[in-house]
């Protein structure tokens, strides 16, 4: 059976939420059968699969490009699609560009918090998209990636985006880069379960990007992240042996070829 929001929203305060992203068929496969609930088409593929220095540049074409193969490889987790910055600005937008992640095989879509993104969010929840908020640390527009919600002013910014959020009915709020103590509020206070990334353990759930968990971006390594596998040295050492075996003549053997 597959992963539904309705499923999501009724782990709150139940069972932890686990989430991932993915960008390819491969990896979205291993994920699922993995046991994930939510696989996430993050824009974050603007920074691990293209090298970009940040989320900015990424556009709905490539998004829909990745969502369609993330989804060919799935059987039961929830897959959303992120809309990358530009694209839901208004009601109009919101839901043109969201229903051509739907098209590609989304099953709910992610909106990042900016001032004003309210209606398009409530726009979209009453077409029946589901969305997946997201506040605290927002890359599409954060003028630096550092902890937010440290003083009050920003704090009590948040806890209100949040439960904005949550009253215009999104089925989960993603947490990221803020203090554990508002986290835990956050979790408490909403309706909507929290999935943190850089936000505790009181959250309902997590999400890391894949890439990061696995140890294979080695640009930068943000302090919530724990690597569960050393992905970089494994394939390098992988590639050195695949060298050292065209060069000694080992590969490929006679069982490796045609005759």
């Amino acid at each position: 059976m597959s992963i539904t929001p309705d499923h999501i929203k009724q782990k709150k305060g139940k069972q932890k939420i686990i989430a991932l992203t993915a960008y390819d068929y491969s990896f979205a496969k291993l994920l699922d059968s993995a046991g994930v609930d939510i696989i996430l088409i993050g824009d974050s593929v603007g920074m691990v699969c293209c090298g970009d220095k940040d989320t900015k540049s990424v556009t709905i074409e490539q998004m829909v490009y990745h969502t369609r193969a993330v989804a060919r490889g799935v059987k039961k987790a929830l897959v959303v699609g992120d809309m990358p910055i530009g694209t839901y600005e208004t009601a109009e937008s919101a839901i043109q560009n969201a229903q051509k992640l739907l098209d590609a095989g989304a099953q709910a879509v992610k909106i990042e918090e900016f001032p004003g993104v309210l209606p398009s969010v409530e726009a979209l929840v009453k077409k029946g998209i589901p969305v997946m908020g997201h506040v605290g640390l927002t890359p599409q527009t954060a003028q630096a990636f550092k902890v937010q919600g440290k003083d009050n002013e920003t704090a009590e910014k948040i806890m209100s985006d949040a439960s904005a959020l949550s009253e215009v009915g999104v089925f989960s709020i993603v947490l990221e880069c803020i203090p554990t103590p508002l986290a835990a509020l956050i979790t408490k206070t909403v309706a909507a379960p929290t999935i943190g990334i850089g936000a505790g353990s009181s959250c309902d759930g997590q999400i890391l990007v894949s890439y990061d968990l696995l140890g294979m971006f080695p640009d930068f390594r943000p302090k919530f992240v724990r690597q569960f596998f050393h992905g970089d040295e494994v394939i390098k050492r992988a590639v050195e042996a695949f060298r050292q075996a065209i060069e000694t003549g080992n590969f490929p053997s006679h069982d490796e070829s045609f005759s």
